[in-house]
């Protein structure tokens, strides 16, 4: 288990377990609207099916590893990974089958990860809703860091896992940057806020969501009606993904997607069960 998966159980399980407001009949209010909001963020990430996309895993082949549509990277100039902690082998995987450069985000790690045969131009400095330095670290918008390394007329590739800062992060972006980015996997953190959905219901304008997998690190009972408090997510851009009408929706779920901890029981939506 990777230093950074034990940080976001233990951040998740600080939120999930926040003291509740109680309210008339001493049923907690707080919980109550954490329900809510975990029903419909269920309803929100329900997956569809694509006519054109060919999954492949890229990374690890556990944690660390996300999901692609492999046929649907056709003009990526740039791809952007933010979260690096020890390695990037996602980054690692694209930039050797695109021969583009990744751009890595992480400004609370000391490593600086290699990959034989790709290019990796590491920056030290994080993603966040605005352009600030905390105790020294520096953070900027996912639109400012692209606007200076991303071309300008190509498309692009983001990969995502930043331990909860994604929501304010991509709140902060723009449409028209979030036009431009034709796949996002990602991680997400969380079950409980409101902005959480909010930001799904935002991306799914844009998007749609063609992976849905529940890390095994982060299974509780806390999070239900969903099986855990962390899910990694493939987002496809609308422009190039084409819906298929007689598709499942949910899509049932990919065998190439695999638990992030092997030795730890699973717990996925029995909706999508593997196929």
């Amino acid at each position: 288990m990777k230093q950074k998966t034990r940080r976001i159980v233990a951040s998740l399980a600080v939120i999930a377990g926040g003291v509740a407001a109680y309210g008339p009949g001493l049923f907690p209010v707080r919980v109550t609207r954490a329900r809510q909001v975990r029903e419909a963020l269920l309803d929100e990430l329900k997956t569809v099916t694509l006519k054109n996309c060919t999954l492949k895993r890229y990374g690890g082949a556990n944690d660390g590893g996300y999901l692609m549509c492999e046929n649907l990277t056709g003009g990526v100039q740039a791809a952007f990974s933010y979260g690096i902690d020890t390695e990037d082998n996602w980054g690692c995987d694209v930039s050797r089958q695109l021969a583009v450069p990744i751009h890595q985000y992480d400004c609370f790690t000391p490593h600086r990860p290699t990959c034989d045969g790709g290019r990796f131009v590491f920056h030290d400095e994080c993603v966040g809703a605005k352009a600030e330095t905390v105790d020294g670290h520096r953070f900027d918008t996912i639109a400012s860091q692209i606007a200076r390394h991303g071309d300008s007329n190509g498309a692009w590739l983001v990969k995502i896992d930043i331990e909860g800062a994604e929501w304010d992060s991509l709140m902060a972006t723009s449409d028209v940057v979030l036009d431009r980015i034709v796949q996002m996997p990602m991680e997400l953190h969380g079950t409980d806020q409101r902005k959480f959905l909010e930001v799904v219901r935002r991306l799914r304008r844009q998007f749609y969501l063609v992976n849905l997998h529940f890390n095994n690190f982060s299974c509780s009972p806390e999070a239900a009606p969903l099986p855990g408090l962390a899910y990694q997510v493939l987002w496809v851009n609308k422009r190039i993904g084409e819906l298929d009408p007689n598709g499942a929706s949910p899509a049932l779920m990919s065998r190439l997607n695999a638990p992030d901890g092997p030795n730890h029981p699973d717990c996925q939506l029995s909706q999508n069960a593997a196929q």
